[in-house]
């Protein structure tokens, strides 16, 4: 056990070593690592582990690594997971605020920043996509798509009160209503 809890702890630390810009950033990422280098998780559960993780609080890569993690090695395992994940930011955090106030003028710092930004824009993008294409299986689908991006994008709508009311048209759509007995009756008059 301790083997796979090292395993677990040094494979998310390379994933928050080598990421910046974020739990969206870190997906794809993690995808690579944990799907096809490892095999602790199929990209269908990876996906539905995203989606739980942007339900509940806290970060997206966090939650999704905890999942990841608890899936592989129980309750240590997810901690050590997450453990993993969010070391190397801290301490690359730490290191970064000690010196951006010295260098932050700095233009080849600006420019690395204004680097660093598009390719955080291009990940996400990249992670977007491929979850559209996991997740979007049919003309019903393209249609929630749009009009939840709709909702949220141009109108406010809370992204809570979307989540809830998508997962509750999924249960509906693919397990509906039983039969009662009255409808039964009805029809054969």
């Amino acid at each position: 056990m301790k083997s796979k809890l090292l395993d677990l702890y040094l494979t998310f630390a390379r994933v928050g070593v080598c990421t910046f810009g974020g739990g969206y950033a870190m997906l794809p990422i993690i995808e690579r690592e944990v799907v096809k280098k490892k095999g602790w998780a199929t990209s269908e559960e990876i996906m539905d582990y995203y989606v739980v993780g942007q339900c509940t609080p806290g970060v997206i890569a966090v939650n999704t690594a905890t999942f990841i993690g608890r899936k592989v090695g129980g309750i240590a395992g997810g901690f050590i997971a997450t453990l993993g994940l969010v070391t190397p930011s801290y301490f690359i955090i730490c290191l970064i605020s000690m010196l951006l106030q010295s260098f932050a003028e700095l233009a080849v710092v600006q420019s690395a920043f204004a680097g660093v930004r598009l390719a955080v824009c291009a990940l996400v993008v990249k992670t977007l996509i491929g979850m559209i294409k996991k997740g979007v299986k049919n003309v019903l689908c393209v249609a929630i798509l749009l009009v939840t991006f709709v909702a949220v994008a141009f109108f406010g709508v809370s992204p809570v009160l979307i989540v809830a009311i998508c997962a509750l048209m999924a249960v509906l759509i693919k397990n509906p209503m039983p039969k009662t007995a009255e409808s039964k009756d009805e029809k054969k008059e």
